[in-house]
């Protein structure tokens, strides 16, 4: 009986133990954020990843082909992985403004907090590029021996690493570096393909494709764009004709008591 007792009290001490260790977040390194939004299949350090998880230095998230993830870091800063994409999570210090990010393969969409404290910075790596970032929002791409920076807002710099060259770029160049403003483009390859690259603005269809392929749809109210206040006018104009129209096609209908008159400029309908 006594052994018993012993056992369970053994037990008991065990599962208390490791709760704690099943809410801090995996990897034993310093909180950086918090996964948001995901569409399942996504893994966290090996281990599927949910909704709420915690985010440390040291993580590494990864999306299948259906899945994709948005992840909130501590400094407000949003991370939206696409599907089929690897990124370590290496360092995030909101205090500081130290956040260095490595994208191994796929898409990542960056919405990021301006960097005011000094020698703060945000950069993501992939295996032939850097990218450093003030406080912009746009989107890395790896693959193929390819990183493609598309710039939606602010401004970014892209620099080549490990032997790769700059190719169809829409940016300033400066040195062995180059600036990205809204709406400008990158590539950084290790192979130039047949044919060489050619200069070309990002298209808005491009622009938009990598927003789509990276976002997690959502039911929560949508943040204000004065850029859409024409959309809603326009649409708000067309259910009030609509509702319009139904009123009238109620009162001058078969069911009711004037007759099915068309009106016109030249007949008018009693």
């Amino acid at each position: 009986m006594k052994t018993l007792r012993l056992l369970t009290a053994v037990f008991v001490s065990f599962m208390i133990s490791t709760v704690p260790a099943f809410c801090e977040p995996q990897g034993g390194g310093q909180r950086a954020g918090q996964i948001t939004a995901m569409i399942p299949a996504a893994t966290r350090n090996s281990q599927t990843a949910k909704t709420n998880d915690a985010l440390a230095w040291g993580d590494l998230l990864q999306t299948e082909h259906s899945g994709r993830v948005r992840a909130t870091l501590t400094d407000g800063s949003i991370l939206s992985l696409g599907s089929d994409t690897s990124l370590h999570v290496v360092q995030h210090d909101a205090t500081s403004q130290q956040t260095s990010l490595e994208l191994n393969y796929g898409k990542v969409r960056s919405q990021v907090q301006k960097i005011t404290q000094p020698g703060g910075k945000y950069e993501i790596k992939t295996p032939n590029a850097v990218i450093g970032v003030i406080g912009t929002h746009f989107l890395t791409e790896y693959e193929g021996d390819t990183t493609t920076v598309t710039c939606y807002e602010g401004q970014l710099s892209v620099t080549p690493v490990n032997g790769a060259q700059v190719q169809n770029n829409t940016g300033q160049a400066s040195n062995n570096s180059v600036t990205l403003a809204a709406g400008q483009t990158v590539q950084i390859t290790n192979a130039i393909p047949p044919g060489g690259f050619h200069a070309s603005q990002v298209s808005p269809s491009q622009a938009q494709n990598g927003i789509l392929s990276t976002d997690i749809p959502s039911k929560e109210p949508r943040t204000y764009n004065p850029d859409h206040t024409g959309r809603w006018v326009a649409l708000g104009f067309a259910v009030a004709v609509g509702v319009a129209v139904g009123v009238t096609g109620l009162s001058t209908g078969n069911g009711g008591n004037k007759s099915n008159c068309v009106p016109s400029p030249a007949k008018r309908c009693s």
